[in-house]
């Protein structure tokens, strides 16, 4: 019996993986449909209006789409660091995590969120979640320089549960199509919501349990 609980954490460990594997996979195809440089393809094929009235909206649009996949990845990579031992690992992806998002990924999709689809509702969702994203991201590298370790991993949770609501947001879309057959547009206005509300009250519910 004392071996079964032993090996529990090792099988969630890998079951974790594989399913963040998975995920970021999707997440990197979606990615890849921008390369090379396109103004009409997938996603943009219904902003035409924001790329041509606003040139800079292209800009802001590739920088959060091509450094937020290095985001997910990075920031899971830098959850790994107790389990494998390697500290310096750990620095390292959470400096990357860190640099990356406060500097580009985070301000790119406050931008972005500001001609969001969806009308006020999914707009105000979405700046909303790039203000917390960055904040919550800011907090974690203040505390780390505070070598307040213990609220450094819990605001970094924060920060990485946010990030998530780029897999959430299009899990949540999956269900409610397929569930509700709503039209795109409420659709779209509800999973702004849900792809990164649920996330931060799991979160915080953890984090109060001493969970995490």
């Amino acid at each position: 019996m004392l071996l079964v609980k032993k090996n529990i954490p090792n099988i969630l460990k890998i079951l974790l993986i594989i399913g963040f594997g998975y995920f970021f996979w999707l997440m990197l195809k979606i990615t890849l449909e921008y390369i090379p440089l396109e103004s009409d393809v997938s996603f943009l094929m219904i902003k035409q209006t924001e790329v041509h009235e606003r040139p800079e909206y292209l800009a802001f649009f590739y920088t959060h789409v091509y450094t937020s996949i290095f985001v997910l990845l990075f920031g899971f990579l830098a959850v790994l660091r107790n389990d494998f031992g390697m500290k310096n690992f750990h620095r390292t992806t959470g400096k990357v995590y860190i640099l990356l998002l406060l500097l580009f990924s985070a301000p790119a999709g406050i931008y972005m969120g500001v001609f969001a689809n969806g009308g006020i509702y999914s707009k105000l969702s979405f700046v909303i979640l790039g203000c917390l994203w960055w904040f919550t991201t800011f907090r974690a590298y203040q505390l780390v320089r505070e070598k307040k370790f213990k609220l450094h991993k819990q605001w970094m949770w924060r920060s990485y549960v946010l990030a998530l609501s780029a897999v959430t947001l299009r899990m949540w879309k999956v269900i409610i199509v397929f569930l509700f057959h709503a039209e795109p547009m409420d659709v779209y206005q509800i999973i702004a919501w849900l792809g990164w509300v649920p996330n931060i009250l799991l979160i915080e519910f953890l984090i109060r349990k001493k969970l995490i």
